[in-house]
């Protein structure tokens, strides 16, 4: 089952990125007030938690600087209600989606498809999954196309909750998990990575020399020890991903696969933008 759920993992990320990269997701937080992308980002993928403190945030997301969370909550609360935020988030994801897949939007296999994944991101434990747990909470949308990218972003913050288990499990913080993700994909130096490269260098400095100290990380590149870490970590964290698609039987899994591919294929090639 690891995987089965490291291909649904790379067949849906396509669909849940374009939260993160579209330009209509910015455009709706403006156009309900947030000031920048950051504070619509950090009100609307919250507001499931409820107004929790910035300090319960930052620990859910795990993987932001210190301050990061506390710079937009709860101020972004208190200035737009948590749900017009959630909705923004949720009408310019699937603008987008349309935008990018034009006439295979509609097709059958979409409404399949979120049938499909609404019956995995609905099946899981909650246990220890709290970002899994308050998206899970909320309302299930009737229409396909935003059924399925409201599923396909429960299966990604349930595979998250895993993630970060994972990085606790191997002593790997937020920061480090992100130096980490930089040296996987061939980023050099690792500390130029988007995610990170605006951390004050002193963070950053200490940062790299843990890791190097760990015997992890040697010249901005991993060591054998760093390798194996890392790819312990993503081994652990496809096996954690797995209780959803226990809930698919065989022949539901073909045909999952069978109708995401073309949409994640239209989705890749156009960078989820």
């Amino acid at each position: 089952m690891a995987r089965t759920a490291r291909r649904m993992h790379d067949l849906l990320e396509p669909i849940c990125l374009v939260t993160y990269l579209a330009d209509e997701v910015g455009e709706e937080y403006a156009a309900v007030g947030h000031r920048n992308y950051w504070s619509g980002y950090f009100a609307s993928r919250a507001a499931p938690l409820g107004r929790v403190p910035a300090e319960v945030v930052h620990a859910a997301f795990y993987n932001f600087g210190p301050g990061e969370a506390a710079r937009h909550i709860p101020s972004a609360w208190e200035k737009i209600p948590a749900e017009e935020s959630l909705a923004a988030r949720e009408r310019g994801s699937v603008a987008s989606l349309r935008r990018i897949l034009g006439d295979l939007a509609g097709a059958e296999g979409v409404h399949r498809a979120a049938d499909l994944t609404t019956k995995a991101a609905t099946s899981a434990p909650t246990d220890g999954r709290v970002m899994y747990a308050g998206l899970r909470a909320l309302p299930i949308p009737a229409d396909p196309l935003t059924r399925l990218w409201h599923s396909a972003t429960v299966l990604r913050e349930h595979r998250g909750d895993g993630h970060v288990a994972a990085l606790v499990t191997h002593r790997v913080g937020g920061t480090e998990a992100h130096v980490i993700s930089a040296i996987a994909m061939g980023v050099h130096p690792p500390e130029s990575f988007g995610r990170i490269h605006h951390l004050p260098q002193e963070r950053l400095a200490a940062v790299m020399a843990g890791l190097r100290d760990r015997g992890l990380v040697e010249d901005g590149r991993f060591t054998d020890a760093g390798r194996a870490l890392q790819q312990s970590i993503e081994a652990l964290t496809d096996e954690l991903a797995e209780a959803p698609y226990e809930a698919l039987t065989p022949d539901e899994l073909d045909e999952l696969v069978t109708e995401l591919e073309p949409i994640s294929a239209v989705l890749a090639a156009a960078g989820s933008r």
